[in-house]
């Protein structure tokens, strides 16, 4: 059970796996007020910069759940050198119908709604490890700009149109389901662009240390379109954001 070689090859060095800096993971944690004592669980916790750096500003504790072997190892080393391995701990695992064994303050899923099957089923999925007036923090794109053609749904990570919603819509759907939106923050464009372009370099540093791979082929036809498409479709149609839920 673990990711693709060609994920870990993109993601390189990057210690925050979605386009947020650290300093709007830091912004983040001081809007939702967390305070020392509080208990996390993170599902999809990719390489523990949430759970490592809101443990070491703030006093938190917590679990992280992840399916990747070399980011549950990154998270640990991340933990070690922040000197937070005693309030932290990174299960290898797949997150998908992961529950606490003890209800927690707050439960997050920053970005990876899919282990739900979706946002519906991944609130539903972070509530089973929720203690009563609880907070999820909830990571999922939206449309910026109504996406013209199938062109760009498909530019853009979607199979469908409907696979993402509007900012509005998403606001609706966390009302529709019965949680108020408390607090959120959102990418910017800059931060998209931070991400995006990070990859672009990781690609060309290992395909340049690796000329007689096996994946030289697919990584290097990857390194040739990405920039083109991300321009052209995704920093202007696809936005991004962290939304903080409580329980109405």
């Amino acid at each position: 059970m673990d990711l693709p070689r060609s994920v870990t090859i993109r993601e390189g060095d990057l210690r925050i796996l979605n386009p947020f800096t650290s300093e709007k993971l830091a912004t983040l944690g001081q809007a939702v007020h967390l305070r020392a004592g509080m208990s996390l669980l993170d599902l999809a916790s990719g390489r523990g910069e949430l759970l490592c750096t809101w443990a070491r500003d703030h006093g938190v504790s917590g679990t992280g759940v992840d399916i990747s072997t070399v980011s549950t190892d990154a998270a640990r080393a991340r933990a070690l050198s922040l000197g937070v391995a005693d309030r932290v701990t990174f299960v290898h695992g797949d997150a998908a119908g992961y529950v606490a064994e003890k209800p927690v303050d707050v439960a997050c899923c920053i970005g990876a709604t899919w282990i739900g099957n979706g946002v519906p089923g991944t609130l539903e999925l972070l509530e089973r490890s929720l203690r009563p007036g609880g907070m999820l923090l909830v990571g999922e794109p939206y449309w910026r700009i109504d996406p013209p053609d199938e062109e760009t749904v498909r530019a853009c990570y979607a199979r469908t149109k409907d696979e993402f919603r509007s900012l509005p819509g998403l606001v609706g759907l966390f009302r529709d389901s019965g949680w108020d939106l408390v607090e959120m923050v959102l990418a910017s464009q800059d931060s998209w662009d931070r991400y995006a372009a990070a990859h672009w370099l990781n690609l060309r540093t290992w395909l340049d240390a690796n000329p007689d791979d096996e994946l030289v082929g697919e990584l290097r036809q990857e390194l040739t379109d990405d920039p083109l498409r991300y321009v052209r479709y995704v920093r202007e149609h696809l936005g991004w954001g962290v939304f903080a839920l409580m329980r109405r």
